[in-house]
């Protein structure tokens, strides 16, 4: 058994980092999230360097021990106390990712992306490879296939700002009937923009199969008295 990284076990790691994570990260950057592929690979492959480290201390401290044995009882090495702050450090660069506005965050799943990249770096520089890939395939189905296969029908919330109440309320109410859109509840206010009254609703909405939200927008923009039209997240 050798007690050292080698040269040739170095590369391979550090190769299998990059392939894995440009995978991972080629799908956040196809999809134009905040980080992509470089920026996956640098986390994986700073991962894989900190697990080798570690790995490395924990063959010297054999080592040491087995040269000097007056001293085994002093020389600790503790494999998890490297890889312990990857896996807290990582937060910092994942809340990097996450954008927060008044109504809506986003940039979590890149966030999620970056410290499952992160966890694949450590097991590929500890010379865990079946972990590794095997976990590198899971979390690609998950990027890439779940959301095609699992079909989740969710509750939108579209913002309608509006003048003329009753008429363009009819509008509206009419529309969503012949859409055939669900409204599962609807928040109203009411304030007064240069001597006009405008008025402000939020839907909370389910579509069908066949409708799209972008499509909503973009017809009911299309009638008088109709402000602003937009998806919102709350």
């Amino acid at each position: 058994m050798n007690l050292t990284v080698t040269t040739p076990e170095i590369l391979i790691r550090l190769l299998a980092t990059v392939l894995i994570a440009g995978l991972i990260g080629y799908d956040r950057e196809h999809k134009n999230r905040p980080a992509g592929i470089r920026t996956h690979i640098l986390v994986c492959v700073g991962a894989c360097v900190i697990a080798m480290i570690q790995q490395e201390i924990g063959f010297q401290a054999i080592l040491f021990a087995k040269e000097y044995p007056q001293f085994s009882g002093v020389v600790r090495s503790d494999e998890a106390r490297l890889i312990a702050q990857v896996v807290s450090g990582i937060g910092f660069l994942g809340a990097g990712t996450i954008v927060i506005t008044r109504h809506a965050v986003t940039g979590l799943t890149t966030a999620a992306s970056l410290w499952a990249t992160a966890g694949l770096g450590l097991a590929i520089g500890m010379g865990y490879y079946r972990i590794a890939f095997l976990s590198a395939v899971v979390v690609l189905l998950v990027l890439t296939l779940l959301q095609k296969v699992i079909k989740v029908h969710t509750y939108k919330r579209i913002e309608i700002k509006y003048s003329h109440k009753k008429d363009s309320k009819d509008i509206i109410d009419a529309y969503f009937k012949a859409k055939h859109i669900h409204v599962a509840g609807v928040s109203f206010k009411a304030e007064t923009v240069e001597d006009q009254k405008i008025y402000t609703n939020i839907y909370a909405i389910e579509i069908p199969k066949n409708l799209e939200y972008t499509e909503i927008v973009e017809e009911l923009s299309q009638y008088d008295h109709m402000y602003q039209v937009r998806l919102i997240n709350l």
